[in-house]
């Protein structure tokens, strides 16, 4: 037992010994009240369907189902620092590139207009964002920290086509939408800047569907809400 509990002074000797050998990066970042960053992003979307009413009544659009489908960003970060433990953090200018994907089965395709039993309808989205969230952060261990966050969004999108008029294959979308956000990270210290990888759900609130009832691939749809998956890698100074 002696010569155990030798073992064990030892070994914790050491570590204690390693741990203060280990030089902080950036020690005095965390006086800092406000800094910036930059994130690029990769994202996995899709739709959250709601049916009309009326698709049980229609006899030409047996199904349709949500596809995830990938797309990258970019994004600058304005963080400032309310206390030890939160931050505040809006994410301006959030540009992303965002495509979404509506597979239809259809009982009786229309050959004249080259139509399958299925086809799938891919939906391009540039949105403009404004994400704000509080992050909650951890003690920092040497060069890592952990950080959880939560907060709102507002988006526009400059690619829709709510207003196209001859559009008889398109479904329609709006140009805004409102949502809620969570996620976790992970900063890691360097010499000259901090690497943040970190996860994102997204939810949209709003309906982004322009319901058009003269079109066949709309018509069945009540509500379309978004759903967002977004990977980040964050540099900061």
């Amino acid at each position: 037992m002696i010569r155990l509990a030798s073992v064990l002074t030892l070994w914790v000797a050491c570590l204690q010994s390693q741990a203060q050998e280990i030089e902080l990066n950036l020690p005095d970042h965390d006086d800092k009240k406000y800094f910036l960053g930059i994130g690029l992003i990769y994202n996995s979307s899709r739709f959250n369907i709601t049916h009309d009413p009326t698709f049980l009544q229609q006899d030409s659009i047996q199904s349709i189902e949500a596809q995830n489908a990938g797309g990258f960003g970019l994004a600058g970060m304005h963080t400032y620092r309310i206390s030890k433990r939160f931050e505040i953090r809006a994410i301006f200018p959030q540009l992303l590139f965002s495509y979404k994907n509506l597979t239809y089965h259809l009982k009786t395709p229309d050959g004249a207009k080259e139509e399958q039993k299925v086809m799938t309808k891919r939906l391009e989205s540039i949105l403009v964002g404004l994400p704000v969230h509080l992050k909650f952060r951890s003690d920092r261990i040497n060069n890592f920290r952990v950080y959880m966050f939560g907060g709102a969004k507002f988006e526009y999108d400059i690619a829709s086509n709510s207003t196209a008029r001859r559009a008889e294959n398109l479904v329609k979308l709006s140009k805004y939408d409102f949502g809620v956000e969570a996620g976790i990270g992970f900063s890691f210290y360097f010499p000259v800047f901090i690497l943040s990888p970190e996860i994102k759900f997204s939810n949209g609130l709003m309906n982004t569907h322009s319901r058009d009832p003269n079109l066949k691939f709309s018509n069945t749809i009540d509500k379309l809400n978004s759903r967002m998956i977004l990977f980040s890698l964050i540099f900061e100074g």
